[in-house]
């Protein structure tokens, strides 16, 4: 059904508290999912048969391979004064994997999300360092320094915003940023992206914040508004899986972790979303995002 490194991946499939008492239907790499809930118990089956799961960071999870490792770990996630914000689930038509580039990607903060993430003059990419770290197998870029107008909900002014991204599973990407309350930590910034099919996701934000002022609903209406106007760009780029041949594309000195992104997917041999791995998307995928987007 599509290549083995994606199926052996843990994909989220929605925040705890939207997943109903009782039965219901979701969808992951094509594949239909029956989902049962009984309080806190799940089980998830596919053409009948059961679907490994799990539970984590608010959310449920599920595999239809056999992954090496579970979830990656996030040491903000378990400190004590920490808001837990989950943010739900966006439906894109793109692939998962140009969300996640997307999500690494400063050069669009001016343009995209004018007087929040970015303004003019400030558009320069400062340089930054970006790694494949083998110890852990994640891709990381880190010294990524941006002039944010309002770096969060709870900012008050302008800052010299610093970032972290970390890419830790090829699904699933987090940026630490810095907090305007306490600019000793970090704020987490997490993406959880689902894959419906080749070309259609959705992406679950999770965020961990330092924030002891801010309603709930505020903090999510905020991070809402950054993403749906990423999803206009994301819908409009061609083509919409993630070209993985040299020279379809070409970077610039900003894209750093882009290019380490993308020599990461390839040396896993994650093709499923790319130009390079299976361009059908199922109807079954097709029908689930009309439903939901009814």
């Amino acid at each position: 059904m599509t290549d083995k490194a994606a199926l052996n991946q843990w994909y989220c499939l929605d925040p705890l508290d939207v997943v109903p008492q009782g039965d219901s239907k979701n969808i992951l790499l094509g594949q239909p999912l029956d989902i049962h809930r009984t309080a806190q118990n799940f089980a998830v089956h596919a053409n009948g048969q059961p679907v490994r799961h799990m539970l984590g960071f608010g959310h449920l999870w599920a595999t239809l391979g056999r992954p090496d490792a579970g979830l990656p770990e996030i040491a903000e996630a378990t400190e004590p004064d920490r808001r837990h914000v989950p943010c739900g689930g966006v439906m894109v038509r793109a692939s998962g994997l140009r969300i996640v580039e997307n999500f690494l990607d400063m050069a669009h903060f001016p343009f995209v999300h004018t007087d929040i993430l970015g303004s003019e003059p400030h558009t320069e990419v400062l340089h930054y360092a970006c790694e494949i770290r083998r110890d852990v197998d994640e891709v990381w870029a880190t010294d990524c320094k941006f002039v944010q107008p309002k770096a969060a909900l709870s900012a008050t002014d302008a800052i010299d915003t610093r970032y972290m991204y970390r890419v830790a599973r090829p699904l699933v990407v987090m940026l630490y940023k810095t907090c305007p309350s306490d600019p000793d930590r970090w704020d987490v910034i997490c993406l959880f992206v689902q894959p419906l099919g080749p070309e259609l996701c959705r992406a679950h934000a999770m965020m961990f914040l330092i924030d002891s002022t801010s309603a709930q609903r505020d903090l999510i209406g905020f991070q809402q508004v950054i993403f749906l106007q990423d999803r206009i760009i994301l819908e409009n780029q061609r083509p919409r899986l993630l070209p993985l041949e040299p020279r379809l594309e070409t970077p610039t000195r900003a894209d750093a972790s882009s290019i380490a992104y993308r020599r990461w997917l390839k040396e896993k041999g994650f093709v499923y979303g790319t130009t390079l791995g299976p361009a059908e998307t199922t109807s079954a995928a097709w029908r689930f995002g009309a439903t939901l987007e009814q």
